[in-house]
C-alpha cells in the first residue's frame, strides 16, 4: 500500500482551502458586480425605490464600497429623502475624508435644505481637496459657484 507523507496531505489541504477561498471571493465579486450594474440600470430608468433596494443590498455584501454609498445618497435625493442622503454622504466623508465628491453631494443637499453656510463650508472643503488633486477644471467651477454664493449671502445680509 502507498503511504502519503503527512506533509503532503497538509500541503494538499492548504491548496484546496486556498482554491475554495478564491472561489468564494470570485463569486462574491461577481454577484456584487451584477447587482451594482442592475442598480445603476434602475437608477438610469428612474426606478429610484428599486435602485435603492439594490444599492442597499450591494452595501450589505460589500460594506466598503463608497461609490455605491454615493449612488445610494443620490437615489435618496431623487426621492426627496434629504436627511437620509445627508447622512449617507456624511458617512462617506467620515470613512474617506479625501473623497471630494462626497463633500460636493453633501453641499448640494445642504443647499436644498437651505443650510447655506454649511453648504459653503463643504464646497470649500471639496475645492481644497480638488486643488490638492490638481483637478483645476472642477476647482474653477467650484470657485465660481462659491463666489456667487458668497455674493448672494452678502446681499442678503445687507437687507
Amino acid at each position: 500500500m502507498l503511504e502519503i507523507p503527512s506533509s503532503s496531505i497538509f500541503a494538499i489541504a492548504v491548496v484546496i482551502l486556498a482554491i475554495a477561498i478564491l472561489m468564494y471571493f470570485s463569486a462574491k465579486t461577481l454577484i456584487t458586480s451584477n447587482l451594482f450594474q442592475q442598480g445603476v440600470t434602475l437608477y438610469q430608468q428612474e426606478d429610484y425605490p428599486g435602485a435603492e433596494a439594490i444599492f442597499r443590498k450591494v452595501i450589505s455584501i460589500n460594506s466598503t464600497n463608497d461609490v455605491v454609498r454615493l449612488l445610494l445618497g443620490d437615489v435618496l435625493v431623487q426621492q426627496g429623502n434629504l436627511e437620509s442622503a445627508a447622512e449617507i454622504f456624511g458617512e462617506v466623508i467620515n470613512r474617506s475624508p479625501k473623497y471630494a465628491d462626497a463633500y460636493l453631494r453633501l453641499s448640494n443637499v445642504l443647499m436644498q435644505q437651505e443650510k447655506r453656510e454649511e453648504a459653503i463650508k463643504n464646497l470649500q472643503l471639496a475645492k481644497d481637496l480638488l486643488q490638492k488633486q490638481r483637478q483645476t477644471e472642477k476647482v474653477d467651477k467650484i470657485t465660481q459657484l462659491l463666489d456667487k454664493m458668497k455674493a448672494r449671502s452678502s446681499k442678503l445680509s445687507e437687507m
